[in-house]
C-alpha cells in the first residue's frame, strides 16, 4: 500500500562554475513512497515550470542503477541513506513524512559544477583514455578470449572491479576528493586477467599520472569511498594498484 508524504527540499542552485551558488527551499506535497528520488525531482520541476520558474538541472540517464549519471549528495551522503544504491534506485520509502532533504552536487575541484546539481566528470574520461583499455590485434589473427583459461577467483575479482560505474561517489565522499577507488577498479579489471598483462605496468603509470593531473587528492586511508560506493568496489583494488605502480616505477 502506497503512502503519501510531504517533504521540504533544500536544493542547491548554481548558474555556473564561477557562481557562488545558494540553497533554495521548496515544498513537495503528497509524493508517493514508491516514487524514486529522481521522480521526486521531476515533480519538483513540474511545480517550478508551472510557476514560471527555472527547473532544477540534474543528471540522469538509465534510471536503473547502471550508468552512474545520477550523482547527488543527499543529506550529506553520496547517493543518499541507503547503502549499495544509486540515487535513481533510492525511493521515498527511505524518508519520513515531514522530512527536510538537502540536495547538492558532488563537491570536488576535479568535478566543477556545470549548473545546479550537474557537474563535469570528464576528468574520469581522460583517466580512462590514458590507459583504461587493452590494445587488441585486429589484423585478423586475433585469439578468442575464451581460449585463455582464467582462474575462477581472478575472474570473479576482475568482474567485481569492472562493476564500477564511474559515478564519482568515491571522490565526493573523500575529504581529499581522491579518485583512487575509481582508478584502481579500472586498473584491476585488466590487471587480473591474462589479456591485461602486456600493458599492465605502463597502464597503471599512465592512469595514475593522469589522475594526478586532473587534480584529485591523495588517498586518506579512511575507507569512506568504499562505504559509499553503490557497487561495493573493494579497497583491495587500491592496494593492488599501489603495488603495481611501485613495481612499475622500480622497473622503469
Amino acid at each position: 500500500m502506497s503512502h503519501l508524504k510531504n517533504l521540504t527540499l533544500k536544493v542547491w542552485r548554481q548558474s555556473g562554475p564561477k557562481d557562488a551558488g545558494r540553497f533554495e527551499t521548496h515544498e513537495v506535497a503528497e509524493i508517493s513512497d514508491e516514487a524514486s528520488f529522481l521522480e521526486l525531482l521531476d515533480v519538483l520541476n513540474e511545480q517550478l515550470i508551472n510557476e514560471n520558474k527555472e527547473a532544477v538541472v540534474f543528471d540522469h540517464d538509465c534510471r536503473e542503477g547502471i550508468c552512474g549519471t545520477c550523482s547527488l549528495m543527499i543529506n550529506g551522503v553520496a547517493h543518499g541513506p541507503q547503502r549499495a544504491t544509486t540515487t535513481c534506485q533510492l525511493h521515498m520509502r527511505s524518508f519520513n513524512d515531514g522530512d527536510t532533504i538537502a540536495i547538492e552536487p558532488w563537491r570536488a575541484q576535479a568535478f566543477p559544477v556545470i549548473k545546479d546539481l550537474t557537474v563535469d566528470r570528464s576528468a574520469f574520461d581522460r583517466v580512462i583514455q590514458a590507459g583504461g583499455y587493452i590494445s587488441v590485434n585486429t589484423s585478423g589473427n586475433t585469439i578468442d578470449a575464451n581460449a585463455i583459461p582464467v582462474p575462477k577467483e581472478q575472474a570473479d575479482d576482475a568482474f567485481s572491479a569492472a562493476t564500477c560505474i564511474g559515478c564519482g561517489a568515491c571522490v565526493a565522499s573523500c575529504k581529499n576528493a581522491s579518485a583512487m577507488l575509481f582508478v584502481s577498479a579500472k586498473v584491476s579489471q585488466f590487471a587480473l586477467l591474462p589479456q591485461g598483462q602486456p600493458e599492465r605496468e605502463s597502464r597503471v603509470q599512465r592512469m595514475v599520472e593522469q589522475m594526478d593531473k586532473e587534480g584529485f587528492g591523495n588517498c586518506t586511508n579512511t575507507g569512506a569511498c568504499a562505504v559509499e560506493c553503490p557497487k561495493g568496489i573493494d579497497l583491495s583494488n587500491i592496494a593492488r594498484m599501489n603495488r603495481d605502480f611501485m613495481s612499475a616505477a622500480v622497473k622503469s
